[in-house]
């Protein structure tokens, strides 16, 4: 999904799972000639529903209700050249360059662009068919042409530079200098200050991009939907508890094989399954559909997309003036080098290997106790190691998961959100939704009933909707131009159910949900006067601290005793079991660490190599076995499907993000048990006050340590993963600019 250089204009931010965000450049808008394709004729503005200003009720909601697949192009080619003459009039202002003419102004431009982009990324991730898709793939190189042509337009990056340099700079207010420097350094980075030749070489190489990005995802989401495995009989279910058994028979009567049960190729189907059938042979089957998409020679193998991709990445962090493209990433990052970034992921992966060759002994030892003459595989790794949980902590998921339901989970998040944020949440119906599943809360300020803004919901996989899990922001909260509040929402892709019946979740699904609520309490805590620096348009490696944060109080017994309730009887999860799952707390920690890690640093690596020709497949497995990468696990994300680093620029050289920011949660966190406890009412109004509410008004690190009183250091999430604690070891501090 694309994200518009003007934060201001409410595109769709994806958080957690990635986002293609291609900022590029172009010519002077009102001069120059069009780097862009004339536009085919459109349908007047007043006659296309996507154009118009949102209306309705909360300040103005999404038209889902009026979005055609057929709509999307000559309302996004009405919408650019609208965008075009607004930053043709900043550009072209005979009066001098100031903070209200040009950065404001640029602040207000392309408001119905990012309206219509907004639709239009909600379409790419949620609701995606084949018509959508030719549309997709027609438009995308003309989106990035488009952005080219805002960034390379040399009249208004002269007004932009001139703001910044100006002595009255200083005059401002920290939030306005903020503002100016994060236009001015976005078009800098993204070549404003090329020649022409190279700036036409730049276009060519982000419009081809745009296109592979879109292939790649295209091509993962087929074979997430065209890889299915069919279990007909009773034997093919051995293992299984009634839930998984119940979502694979909805999945089947949902493709029109009623009486029969499906495993389709997603995560919240797969991992269950791989975690409690007997049958090795299926777990096999479906784990090798898990591991291969986009890597099965077929025309949906995207090797040789991601060998174009490094390339052009390559060329491009050249022309930019940079070493590699992950020193060009990683400029504007906490981490500020990929040396930093790597020196942090090397500190943990030693000692994560080292828990991983413990657990897998653990499970082999099982394995022989019971008479399986068997080496542990990737396919056998979660069926074994649930049977050590139950052997050394008495504790079996299937326990556990009859107290998760979905809905009482929801309303577990919402009281969080009312004690630490003070938020209250009612669920409204007066607003168009894009799918039947989606429902809508208002949120408010408990103490003022203020409207702070709405929260959807779409919590369900379906055909057309990509996997995994994440949160959107489908307007930006922002006060410059009146008081406007923020639009969010998350998704997931849990299995539905029969009608009536509780959707039960996993632990780890749990904390997944608790995880993309707290980037969507990041949006709604946002107080910040410019919608650019607004909520989660922090930088990658700190967009994830809030999230992962939040995590932490799904096992807290305020939560656990009030809403973990069995799905049958209404009880709540009992102490003992509670008790239990605090002591394996740091259980198979090995296993998930070395899982994300290896993703990680082959990613870092990958971006790393600058213009050495790469064979994905072969880069992979030489890099992880350079790294003594256990063969009992596979990477979390293969590099054929790995859509957060090749379904656009969002997290490339930047998955050791969730590292980084873990970094910062783990730290965090303390701080909260240092004081009164999780529900410290003082420790989470500094959160509020420095974190969550301050967007990127300022320097992520110097917010940190407004909150924490110093920086972070690795101990904490040494102490959290359960390994070893070193004695003295540098924290992630801050670099200078």
């Amino acid at each position: 999904m694309r994200k518009l250089f003007f934060a201001g204009a409410g595109m769709a931010v994806l958080v957690s799972t990635g986002c293609a965000t291609t900022s590029q450049e172009s010519q002077n808008l009102a001069t120059a000639p069009q780097t862009t394709a004339p536009a085919a004729p459109a349908a007047p503005e007043q006659t296309n529903p996507l154009l118009a200003k949102w209306t309705g009720a909360h300040g103005g909601v999404p038209p889902f209700d009026q979005v055609k697949v057929e709509l999307f192009k000559p309302a996004l080619e009405a919408a650019m050249e609208r965008t075009r003459g607004e930053l043709a009039a900043i550009a072209n202002d005979t009066s001098a360059p100031t903070f209200e003419n040009t950065i404001v102004a640029l602040e207000a431009a392309g408001k119905t662009q990012g309206d219509v982009e907004t639709l239009y990324g909600i379409w790419s991730s949620s609701m995606s068919g084949p018509e959508f898709q030719a549309l997709e793939r027609e438009m995308a190189p003309k989106l990035a042409a488009f952005d080219d042509e805002i960034f390379q337009n040399e009249a208004l990056f002269r007004r932009i530079e001139a703001v910044y340099q100006s002595p009255d700079k200083a005059k401002l207010t920290p939030e306005q200098q903020r503002l100016t420097w994060l236009h001015y350094t976005r078009f800098v980075r993204s070549g404003a200050k090329l020649d022409a030749a190279a700036k036409q070489k730049l276009a060519a190489i982000n419009q081809r991009l745009a296109s592979l990005y879109t292939s790649f995802s295209q091509n993962v989401l087929a074979d997430e939907e065209g890889y299915t495995v069919v279990l007909e009989s009773e034997a093919d279910l051995a293992g299984l508890p009634d839930s998984v058994r119940a979502g694979a028979a909805a999945a089947a009567e949902s493709r029109g094989q009623k009486g029969k049960w499906i495993i389709t190729n997603t995560r919240s189907s797969m991992e269950p399954f791989l975690t409690y059938s007997s049958r090795r042979d299926l777990r096999e089957k479906v784990w090798r559909n898990y591991v291969n998409r986009g890597d099965n020679g077929d025309a949906r193998d995207n090797n040789a997309i991601i060998a174009e991709v490094l390339k052009l990445r390559a060329e491009r962090a050249t022309l930019l003036g940079y070493k590699t493209h992950a020193h060009w990433r990683l400029e504007n990052a906490m981490a500020r080098t990929p040396e930093r970034a790597m020196e942090l992921m090397e500190a943990v992966w030693k000692p994560a290997v080292a828990r991983v060759h413990e657990e897998v002994a653990d499970m082999q030892r099982v394995a022989n106790k019971e008479g399986a003459k068997l080496k542990i595989e990737p396919w056998d790794y979660r069926y074994y190691a649930e049977k050590v949980r139950k052997a050394k902590y008495d504790l079996d998921q299937n326990e556990v998961k009859p107290y998760l339901q979905l809905e009482k989970l929801r309303e577990g998040m919402f009281w969080v959100a009312g004690e630490l944020f003070g938020f209250s949440f009612t669920q409204v119906n007066d607003v168009p939704v894009f799918h039947p599943d989606v429902r809508v809360w208002e949120v408010k300020d408990q103490a003022s009933g203020r409207h702070v803004g709405l929260w959807y919901f779409d919590p369900y996989a379906r055909k057309g909707k990509r996997s995994g899990a994440w949160m959107n922001a489908y307007r930006s909260q922002e006060r410059f131009r009146g008081e406007v509040t923020t639009i969010v929402s998350n998704n997931s892709n849990f299995v539905k159910g029969q009608p009536g019946e509780p959707v039960l979740i996993s632990w780890e699904d749990a904390s997944t949900l608790f995880h993309e609520f707290g980037h969507a309490l990041h949006g709604l805590s946002s107080n910040v006067t410019y919608p650019s620096l607004a909520g989660t348009a922090v930088a990658r490696d700190y967009v994830e601290f809030p999230s992962q944060l939040l995590e932490h109080w799904l096992s807290t017994p305020e939560v656990l005793n009030t809403y973990a309730l069995h799905y049958q009887t209404g009880k709540p999860i009992p102490q003992a079991l509670v008790d239990r799952i605090e002591k394996a707390a740091t259980f198979n920690q090995g296993f998930g660490t070395v899982e994300y890690l290896s993703s990680a640093l082959v990613d870092m690596k990958l971006h790393l190599a600058g213009a050495t020709p790469i064979d994905a497949d072969a880069f992979e497995r030489d890099t992880l076995n350079a790294l003594g990468m256990p063969k009992e696990i596979v990477m979390r994300h293969r590099t054929p499907q790995f859509g957060h680093v090749f379904a656009g620029d969002g997290y490339s050289a930047g998955y050791y993000s969730y590292l980084w920011s873990d970094t910062l949660t783990a730290d965090a966190y303390e701080r909260f048990t240092e004081g009164k406890g999780a529900y410290d009412k003082d420790v989470a109004a500094l959160l509020r006050k420095h974190v969550f509410s301050v967007g990127n008004t300022l320097d992520p690190a110097d917010a940190y340590r407004a909150f924490r009183g110093r920086e972070a250091g690795i101990q904490a999430l040494m102490r959290k993963r359960g390994f070893p604690v070193p004695a003295a070891q540098a924290a992630p501090k801050k670099a200078a600019k």
